[in-house]
């Protein structure tokens, strides 16, 4: 077959065909016809009755409902699970320290030991630890990262008082403070968001729009997609507003990735479920990812339910990646990439493989078809 025909043939048997209709009722009925390629969706007959009146409701209220029950779940008390605190002191005071923590929070803090200043302090910069207490040469102090948010900052200043409670608080610095365009550490947040979303409005309507594109135009629009929302989004963030620091090619990178992997992951769930693919990805793409994601608060703030899903989730490696390039000496981009570049070749080659799975069983469908009867021969 030629390679023309066989992608021809495959976006026909990508799409569900119109229900037959009183033109389809006659002596050429069951006769393979010619059927013209064309990127208008076909139409299908539409619900009627009960279901057409319960159908949406139900739809839209269930992700309303699990959007409420997720963000509540992970936002409306948040607390630390051991947030690992640097420790650079003598064994007694680490001790002394450690106690008084747990007293203070208990089990929101897990004290690290490390040799010196320098390697604490190099823990909280590259964000292994969200505070160090330095009380190596007699000058006790707390150096804490901003960049890691208001509620994290909140939480780790009261710790200088925590450490020496009988003669009053240490001294507090702040050794990675948020950006001047970022004063309230949410640019990330919003900025992914933007993208994720927007990935999963490309997901639905490339097949609204287009269900009989072939699995190149398909796969060549979502890079187009994902490559212009990235240098968009990093021009905006970065150079117009300045909120987000770092190397803007970086940054257009990591977010061409997160927006190319839940698009990518949004159209294999339409292309496996069909239009229940729609809010199946609007639940785990959206809601699960966002809520997820570390943008508002760090994954050890999550309930233990929900953490592993920052690891894994486009959302949640792509804000950890942008954070590591603005503020965390690269922390976490690494993983990101290869996670994102995971998610985008996985859906990629389980697009192209159900394609020609579907192309195959039209093309001998259509060939079983078209053979004479030997009924009655």
């Amino acid at each position: 077959m030629h390679e023309d025909d066989f992608w021809s043939v495959t976006a026909d048997a990508a799409v569900v065909p119109p229900a037959a209709g009183p033109e389809d009722t006659g002596p050429d009925v069951g006769r393979p016809r010619h059927r013209a390629r064309t990127d208008a969706a076909p139409v299908r007959p539409g619900l009627t009755g009960p279901k057409a009146v319960l159908a949406p409701v139900v739809t839209v209220l269930t992700i309303g409902l699990v959007f409420v029950s997720v963000f509540l779940a992970a936002f409306h008390t948040p607390k630390a699970h051991r947030l690992p605190i640097a420790v650079a002191a003598s064994d007694r005071s680490a001790a002394l320290f450690d106690v008084r923590l747990q007293r203070m929070a208990p089990d929101a803090f897990q004290v690290e030991r490390y040799q010196d200043d320098s390697a604490a302090r190099s823990a909280v910069e590259h964000r292994a630890a969200y505070a160090a207490y330095l009380d190596v040469t007699g000058s006790p102090r707390l150096v804490y990262a901003g960049a890691n948010g208001l509620a994290v900052t909140a939480m780790v200043t009261p710790l200088g008082h925590a450490a020496m409670p009988g003669s009053g608080k240490i001294k507090v610095q702040d050794i990675l403070p948020l950006s001047q365009g970022d004063s309230r550490g949410l640019s990330t947040f919003y900025a992914s968001f933007g993208l994720v979303l927007a990935g999963f409005l490309f997901g639905q309507m490339t097949y609204q729009l287009a269900p009989r594109l072939s699995f190149r135009q398909r796969m060549l629009s979502l890079v187009i997609f994902a490559v212009v929302g990235g240098l968009a989004t990093a021009l905006i963030a970065s150079t117009i507003f300045d909120a987000i620091p770092g190397s803007f090619m970086a940054l257009a990178g990591v977010v061409t990735l997160m927006a190319g992997a839940v698009a990518a992951g949004t159209v294999l769930l339409i292309r496996i479920f069909g239009p229940i693919g729609v809010p199946l990805g609007s639940i785990f793409m959206l809601v699960m990812g966002n809520a997820t994601s570390g943008g508002v608060l760090p994954p050890s703030f999550l309930p233990g339910w929900l953490q592993p899903l920052a690891s894994v989730m486009p959302a949640g490696v792509g804000v950890r990646a942008i954070n590591g390039l603005a503020y965390f000496h690269n922390d976490g981009v690494a993983d990101g990439v290869t996670i994102l570049s995971a998610w985008v070749v996985f859906c990629f080659a389980a697009v192209f493989s159900l394609d020609r799975i579907a192309a195959s069983t039209a093309i001998v469908h259509v060939a079983h078809r078209g053979k004479p009867s030997r009924a009655g021969s």
